[in-house]
């Protein structure tokens, strides 16, 4: 059977005829100009203040050496001196992330809370004796780095303000940072000038750091935990839960706790004990979760600020700072001077950084003024709460707390910390003035 030819309307026999359309030409790609512009204005937009601050100290600071105001040889002291603290800050904020993300920091602050059993009072008794122990047996800064992730975890167990918990870490860290030589790196200076051994320190400052405490207490309690702050009555109690890989958690632990016994027991350097901790952490991450390693885990603010601080200082210093602090603090040894000498110290550290501050001061004041100097180490220890650049400590505690999402209002930060400063100051002083 023959078969006939298919039928096509006329709108079809029409298309068959008509012309293809010309094909769309593709956009074309942007260029390499206008993307570096685009992502260069996004990094910009995610700038928070302080790195703004960062970038602009280090560059103040390499002015100054390129113009003459900072002579070679100071400046390349200074970054030498700073070398090995670099190597701190950068390992063990490292290590830090590291050791919150396998859950170690979450298991220790549970227990906390369970010891706490829901009442807010006895939380946070149980945190500012933790936060005070912490300081004094090892120092500020690992306070500052180990001891803030802790507190933020329990506030996401119970379900509380994180700003409480986070003003109680670095508030302590600060202000008991006064009781023994170990607690912080001024006072290894101060107990080398005015021959003081550990046990002799303990005596010495031991009613001072009581006082200081008590000040921290009662303006943490006022401004941070009371019923109209803390927003609840009680809490509950979190239950027991296992790590969700048990392998990390405890070598993570196992690592931490290393790194505590060697800067205790071995007495190792810092960036060394803490280089190796890092090491140990990063290499079990690689093994179990290398998703997790990341560049940004590198705290890059603190790696550019900390240089350009010191910078800035040297230059000050080179510049008639000695003939300023020695006018300012004055020869007087009784309770005068050392008001004066802790008001300066305290004063000098929220503009400039209390480690420098202090290396200044300390040559400004008298060789047989001990108690004067020692209300200069009071200054330079407790009053650094009002900038966020006052001490090492609560830049690494700026820097834990924006890791894991914690919000500081900076100007309720500073103003309440001008309060406890001028408070925990003056007790002090005065409590080691009429020993």
């Amino acid at each position: 059977m023959r078969m006939g030819r298919p039928a096509f309307s006329r709108a079809e026999i029409a298309e068959r005829r008509s012309p293809p359309p010309p094909p769309i030409s593709p956009s074309p790609p942007p260029r390499p100009a206008a993307c570096a512009t685009l992502s260069g204005v996004r990094f910009l937009k995610r700038l928070h203040p302080l790195d703004w601050l960062a970038a602009g100290l280090l560059a103040c600071g390499l002015v100054c050496v390129a113009t003459g105001l900072l002579p070679a040889a100071p400046a390349g002291d200074a970054m030498a001196r700073i070398g090995p603290l670099l190597v701190f800050l950068a390992t063990v904020i490292v290590m830090a992330e590291l050791t919150g993300r396998a859950e170690v920091f979450d298991a220790v602050a549970a227990w906390v809370a369970r010891t706490g059993k829901g009442s807010y009072p006895r939380l946070f008794g149980l945190c500012v004796l933790f936060a005070s122990v912490t300081t004094i047996v090892l120092n500020l800064d690992t306070t500052a780095v180990l001891l803030t992730p802790v507190m933020l975890a329990l506030a996401g167990r119970v379900g509380i303000a994180s700003v409480p918990l986070a003003m109680t870490t670095v508030w302590l860290a600060n202000t008991a940072s006064l009781l023994l030589p170990v607690s912080n790196l001024t006072n290894l200076l101060a107990s080398n000038r005015v021959g003081l051994s550990p046990t002799a320190m303990a005596a010495t400052m031991g009613l001072p750091q009581l006082a200081a405490v008590a000040a921290t207490m009662a303006c943490l309690w006022a401004f941070y935990w009371r019923r109209g702050r803390r927003g609840s009555d009680g809490y509950v109690p979190p239950e027991r839960r296992a790590s969700a890989d048990p392998v990390l958690f405890l070598v993570c632990a196992s690592a931490c706790a290393g790194f505590l016994l060697a800067i205790l027991v071995a007495d190792v350097p810092l960036w060394s004990a803490s280089l190796t901790t890092m090491l140990v952490v990063v290499a079990a991450f690689a093994v179990r979760r290398p998703a997790e390693l990341r560049l940004s885990l590198v705290p890059w603010r603190l790696l550019v600020l900390v240089p350009g601080m010191f910078l800035v200082v040297e230059t000050v210093n080179a510049h008639g700072l000695h003939t300023l602090l020695t006018a300012a603090i004055g020869p007087d040894g009784g309770l005068g001077g050392m008001l004066r000498s802790a008001g300066v110290g305290a004063g000098l550290s929220n503009v400039l950084n209390n480690l420098p501050v202090y290396m200044a001061g300390e040559a400004a004041v008298p060789v047989g003024n001990h108690h004067q100097l020692l209300a200069l180490l009071i200054g330079t220890n407790i009053g650094p709460l009002v900038t966020p650049w006052a001490s090492l400590a609560t830049l690494l505690w700026f820097e834990r707390c924006r890791g894991q999402g914690t919000v500081i209002p900076l100007r309720r930060f500073m103003g309440t910390g001008f309060v406890l400063a001028v408070t925990a100051t003056l007790a002090a002083t005065v409590t080691l003035a009429v020993e």
